[in-house]
């Protein structure tokens, strides 16, 4: 009895898992690199007393951005709140601030470069705060897929249409392609917008926002949707199956919102007899179906303020924000539940934590500019065009 060799292959691994593994480096990419210097103890009792010192001292030439799904230690010092987009023309809206510092991650940091003067100098506390939605679309990779669409004779009749949550690159390719920024508040506007100027979408990077927003606000089909897998061949998809979709998603989501099932929505409905699940629209279709309403982070915050006392909720999206949002109805009588069983912080939105707010605010204050995000000024001549196109929409 003979054992057969293992015979070796001629496999190279590909520069997603090089990357992955640390043994490459992408400049370009969401992820980020290790801050300079001496980062504050997480034990520190201080940090709270040197962070509004700091903030004192640089006065109006700092202006902290707080994303909803930031830590409650970190929103304490944000000037304002909001989603992405927001607290982006909240930045420009202001610009005697000299330093923006933004509190949540690497492509909203992109963002407000893009909007703010040239004069304004944004920061954001930790470089590796990124967002794995962004990640799982590459400017490579789309440049790649509107190639595959030219070979199948369709590129002329697709307009792309890109998530906010997308990299400078993304929007800047959807702004040079004729295409336009979205939302989770205003996707079915600018999807109306984006089939005014052709026969199909290329949706840009979540698959979720896109598919809800075609068929739940807009009546198609399932089937007018692909998906575009950027890690298969021509991704994944015959030169027939693009020709006959409207919908062309791109093969990414979020990785907190896609955590959420329909088990979830049966579970919390047996528990909590008469619950509300109210959920955000990058969950999975067979959620947002199930939900009884369905919105931004703006939208949930609005539903809940209009709640009346004694209604009880289960909300699908980041922890963070249901337990703030839990807090603070409390006292009316509104009762508000994580949809899921299990706890889900966003683990990269997290990274920006105390000691790294108090590292680049006592930076600033001492004259030193730490972790500037400044987006290339092609990059952003397109990326800003996409983003006027949103403004302008109808």
């Amino acid at each position: 009895m003979t054992t057969a060799q293992p015979q070796e292959l001629d496999v190279q691994p590909t520069p997603l898992a090089l990357l992955l593994l640390g043994r490459e480096a992408d400049p370009r990419s969401e992820r980020g690199v290790e801050c300079p210097g001496d980062l504050p103890s997480p034990s520190d009792p201080d940090l709270v007393a040197r962070a509004r010192a700091a903030k004192e001292k640089l006065g109006d030439k700092v202006f902290v951005l707080g994303h909803h799904y930031q830590r409650d230690e970190v929103i304490q010092f944000a000037d304002v709140t909001g989603d992405s987009f927001k607290l982006a023309r909240d930045a420009a809206a202001r610009p005697e601030a000299e330093y923006i510092v933004f509190c949540g991650v690497h492509f909203m940091a992109e963002s407000a470069d893009i909007l703010t003067s040239d004069d304004q100098k944004v920061v954001l506390p930790d470089l590796a705060a990124g967002c794995s939605m962004a990640d799982m679309a590459t400017a490579e990779q789309v440049a790649e897929c509107w190639d595959v669409l030219t070979e199948a004779g369709i590129a002329e009749q697709v307009v792309p249409v890109s998530y906010m949550n997308s990299s400078a690159d993304i929007k800047a390719f959807t702004g040079k392609h004729g295409g336009t920024i979205c939302t989770s508040s205003n996707a079915e506007r600018a999807l109306n917008w984006a089939f005014e100027q052709g026969e199909k979408v290329l949706f840009l990077p979540d698959q979720h926002l896109g598919r809800n927003t075609a068929v739940r606000d807009m009546g198609m089909s399932l089937e007018d949707c692909v998906v575009y897998n950027p890690h298969r061949p021509n991704g994944g998809l015959t030169a027939e199956e693009l020709r006959a979709a409207k919908m062309i998603l791109w093969r990414g989501h979020c990785s907190v919102h896609g955590r959420f099932g329909l088990d979830s929505v049966n579970d919390v409905r047996e528990r909590i007899p008469g619950v509300n699940v109210l959920v955000h629209p990058e969950c999975r279709h067979e959620v947002v179906a199930a939900a009884d309403y369905v919105g931004s982070t703006e939208y949930i915050i609005k539903t809940l303020e209009a709640a009346p006392a004694g209604s009880t909720w289960a909300i699908g999206t980041e922890l963070n924000l249901v337990r703030r949002l839990a807090n603070r109805f409390a006292s009316e009588g509104k009762e508000i539940v994580f949809l899921d069983k299990t706890v889900c912080f966003c683990s990269t939105m997290n990274r920006i934590d105390l000691p790294h707010l108090v590292w680049a605010l006592e930076s600033l204050a001492e004259g030193t500019l730490v972790n500037r995000i400044e987006v290339d000024k092609e990059t952003e001549a397109f990326a800003k065009l996409a983003l006027e196109r949103m403004l302008a929409l109808p």
